[in-house]
């Protein structure tokens, strides 16, 4: 499939900071993206840029084959971003309807109101919202046009669990319809349950990208835990194959591997004398703090 969103060598500089450096991204149709990198790698500056906020210092920025600044390809675009601002003298349904006839193919008024839980909110000022509601209604100002792309800026902050429940069933719905989604979130079990791709930028660099199984793999996260026997010694543990750290705490063993099947096999192959396995796949939070500590390694 083409790509929907292509970067080629972007970098952005603010006098003597470098924000963005030398970052190339191709997105397809039809995916959901999490861009995740810890305060000040890069993330909102280069959400900014593709959606032509701001000019890239160097390097071309292509969306839906044209530029960010296309009237046409604005258009086909919606966006949450943090900044959360409520128009003073309108009510909720009018802030929706005046956004709605900034686009060609507006979504209805009540969709809006419904996908982003504030049809009991349709007559109240939108000043006068809770902050996670003021998030929701963000959510439905960027889906005022049914767009093709939809950048999300740490959407959920502020929402509770039900309005999160919601949200995210929305976005799994538009993934599903061919809708492209990127997200940028510190809720990284969220980016694991929703992203089909993990794009990790550290120092405007990008560090790692694949799903999340992927990323998390590559980080070693998966541990192999038992309980060794007396005869099992340091150099038996550390031949088996693709062990890249082991930990004893008494006779307990952890070993991180990257293929912990087949380090069953090999222990099972050798006889070694071991009970109350224990397998354990490292979370996305694990492998992301893994890859910003450590970025030389996974760059």
């Amino acid at each position: 499939m083409k790509p929907v969103i292509q970067l080629d060598h972007v970098t952005k500089q603010y006098k003597d900071k470098v924000a963005v450096n030398d970052l190339s991204l191709s997105i397809e149709e039809g995916s959901v993206v999490a861009l995740l990198g810890p305060n000040g790698a890069g993330k909102t500056t280069t959400v900014s840029m593709t959606l032509g906020l701001q000019q890239a210092t160097s390097g071309t920025i292509r969306l839906l084959g044209g530029s960010p600044q296309d009237r046409r390809v604005k258009d086909r675009l919606g966006a949450m971003l943090q900044d959360v601002h409520a128009i003073d003298g309108l009510k909720v349904g009018e802030t929706i309807e005046l956004f709605r006839h900034y686009y060609s193919k507006p979504l209805p008024l009540n969709h809006l109101l419904k996908v982003s839980g504030l049809e009991e909110e349709k007559d109240k000022m939108a000043t006068a919202l809770s902050g996670g509601q003021k998030r929701r209604l963000n959510f439905a100002l960027a889906l005022a046009g049914d767009p093709s792309i939809l950048f999300l800026d740490e959407p959920t902050v502020g929402m509770d669990v039900t309005s999160r429940q919601l949200f995210w069933e929305t976005v799994r719905a538009m993934a599903a319809q061919g809708r492209t989604v990127i997200l940028t979130t510190h809720y990284l079990e969220e980016a694991d349950a929703i992203a089909d791709r993990v794009v990790v930028i550290d120092k405007g660099k990008l560090r790692a990208d694949g799903t999340p199984a992927e990323i998390k793999a590559s980080t070693n996260g998966r541990t192999l835990s038992f309980t060794a026997g007396p005869r099992v010694t340091q150099e038996m543990i550390w031949s088996l194959p693709g062990v890249t750290d082991a930990v004893w705490n008494g006779r307990r063993v952890k070993l991180w591997s990257g293929d912990t099947d087949r380090l069953i096999y090999a222990i099972i192959q050798n006889g070694l004398d071991v009970k109350d396995i224990e397998i354990q796949s490292g979370g996305l939070e694990e492998a992301f703090q893994t890859l910003v500590q450590h970025p030389s390694s996974h760059a």
